[in-house]
């Protein structure tokens, strides 16, 4: 099978281009600005091209060269507190983006399925009673990535409907593991490993520990993406959630059960947001009924994976440094 992946040097492209490669499938992978250690994309470097999705003929380009069964479209300006600052970069990236790739593949002539990744940001401020969040709740998002999200949802629709462009939108929950950057298994988990080598005290800062969060292991999440590319219904629309909401303070207390020292807590008034959903859970029983998807990672699994990736990381800047 021919498999072009879009965002490839980004946090789940580059799970997709492992398994991808390792399946024995023909894989062309694009980059342009990775959100991963370079170290972490060097073994399938040799598969990829430079592609920016803004531009058009870069795009052709990617497409006529792999001539895909399967499009992974994961290239986005994909944090939420960023497009406040930049909100017409996130906007020009993440919709006229997503409308060039299906530009192209008209234009191209070919009849790939596309899987789409959207966001759980798309559903905003979802009250109690709504928990876990069905795929027809009001899409209400609350900031410029969210509303961006939307768009491309509904330009994967438009194509579908309109020209038969066999799209599949998954609305991605809160996701991590190994390689992330920026959410709070990973900065716990690096910091927590940073003070087991000495090199910041024993003190964890936090922000709000009393929000919950159901949390999907990366190597899940990949796995449901390709069940999605296989079994998903052309024009569906599929949340992938946890299938457990965790108290942010029951992370806390998994990374300190992994850790090889103790520390202690301290609230960092810089890391409250002014606002925080209280809960962000989604209701995946569509997903599992298409697919038959299951999360086999236990947080704890993902979390002593990611302890163990940054101590990994930060012996090889130690080596490096000597």
């Amino acid at each position: 099978m021919k498999i072009l992946i879009l965002g490839a040097t980004g946090f789940v492209g580059s799970y997709l281009m492992e398994r991808a490669v390792a399946a024995g499938h023909e894989v062309t992978g694009t980059h342009y600005h990775a959100t991963i250690d370079t170290r972490d994309w060097v073994g399938f470097s040799d598969q990829l091209i430079r592609c920016d999705i803004r531009y058009r003929e870069q795009i052709d380009a990617a497409i006529v060269r792999s001539r895909p069964d399967v499009i992974y479209l994961l290239s986005a300006q994909s944090y939420p507190a960023l497009s406040w600052t930049a909100p017409a970069e996130t906007l020009e990236t993440n919709v006229v983006g997503t409308s060039n790739v299906f530009e192209s593949i008209k234009a191209a002539g070919i009849d790939p399925v596309v899987v789409v990744a959207c966001s759980s940001a798309q559903y905003g401020e979802v009250q109690a009673d709504a928990i876990p969040i069905k795929e027809s709740h009001p899409l209400r998002p609350m900031h410029p990535y969210g509303v961006s999200k939307v768009a491309t949802e509904m330009l994967a629709m438009q194509y579908w409907v309109n020209n038969g462009i066999r799209s599949v939108c998954a609305r991605i929950f809160n996701t991590t593991g190994p390689r992330k950057t920026g959410d709070v298994c990973a900065d716990f988990t690096y910091r927590v490993a940073r003070i087991e080598q000495g090199l910041i005290p024993p003190v964890l800062r936090v922000g709000n520990l009393e929000t919950h969060r159901a949390i999907t292991d990366v190597r899940d999440l990949a796995r449901a993406l390709e069940l999605l590319a296989e079994r998903g219904a052309p024009g569906g629309v599929y949340n992938v959630s946890g299938s457990r909401a965790y108290q942010i303070r029951e992370i806390v207390d998994l990374i300190q059960a992994a850790s090889t020292i103790s520390f202690t807590l301290e609230t960092d008034q810089a890391l409250l947001r002014p606002s925080d959903e209280k809960v962000i859970f989604g209701d995946s029983s569509s997903l599992v009924e298409a697919t038959g998807w299951a999360q086999e990672v236990t947080i704890a699994k993902t979390i002593g994976d990611m302890l163990a990736y940054w101590r990994n990381m930060l012996g090889m800047q130690k080596k490096e440094v000597a």
